[in-house]
């Protein structure tokens, strides 16, 4: 039996999923949670096969929450299930360890197989998400799509200091800055800081 949290701050997409998983053979709601900031905490005293993990709530969103559920719990697999169809949404979960990306307006067959097929070690990629990954899809990067403290992150970086100095400076843990780094990097579409710097630098944002 195919174990499933399911993590959304919708009600009704809450008990919508677990009417449909709970009714599909092989397959059991263990619980639901209304923000990622609940997420690892919920793996821990259930724990779930498999994560259905918004990317949208008010709190932690679907990204941290990714992360947040993996470290907790490396066993889980996190399906990200969103209406955001974006490159740089569907990169980042996939960089923060989500195994599959579906669209909130997908069928509920095809929900009900993405469980089964994440549980079996494949990699449940909506069409749409799947198009959107394709090199001349993907938009230019723009700031606007990095968080403030993204931004903050970056332009320290451009401004030469390393990961300890940066963590100093804005109070926040290196493992923060790594992590606030890993998602620029990916929004950004580079590998490394030098061309992370640069892009910053080009931008305006030192």
């Amino acid at each position: 039996m195919i174990r499933v949290l399911i993590v959304d701050d919708h009600a009704v997409v809450r008990r919508g999923l677990t009417n449909l998983l709970d009714a599909a053979e092989g397959i059991t709601v263990v619980g639901a949670v209304e923000d990622g900031s609940l997420a690892a905490a919920a793996v821990l005293s259930l724990e779930p096969d498999i994560v259905l993990m918004d990317l949208s709530m008010p709190t932690v969103d679907g990204i941290a929450g990714t992360r947040a559920v993996l470290e907790a719990r490396p066993a889980t697999k996190v399906i990200v299930l969103t209406s955001f169809s974006e490159g740089a949404r569907i990169l980042a979960a996939l960089e923060a360890g989500a195994v599959g990306y579906l669209l909130k307006d997908a069928e509920p067959e095809d929900i009900v197989r993405a469980v089964h097929d994440s549980a079996a070690g494949g990699v449940p990629i909506s069409p749409q998400a799947a198009r959107a990954l394709l090199p001349g899809n993907r938009p230019a990067a723009r700031s606007d799509a990095l968080t403030a403290r993204e931004r903050q992150v970056l332009a320290l970086v451009a401004a030469g200091l390393p990961n300890k100095s940066i963590a100093r400076r804005l109070e926040i843990s290196e493992k923060t800055v790594k992590a606030h780094l890993t998602r620029v990097f990916t929004v950004l579409g580079v590998q490394d800081r030098t061309s992370a710097a640069l892009w910053a630098q080009r931008h305006g944002l030192v």
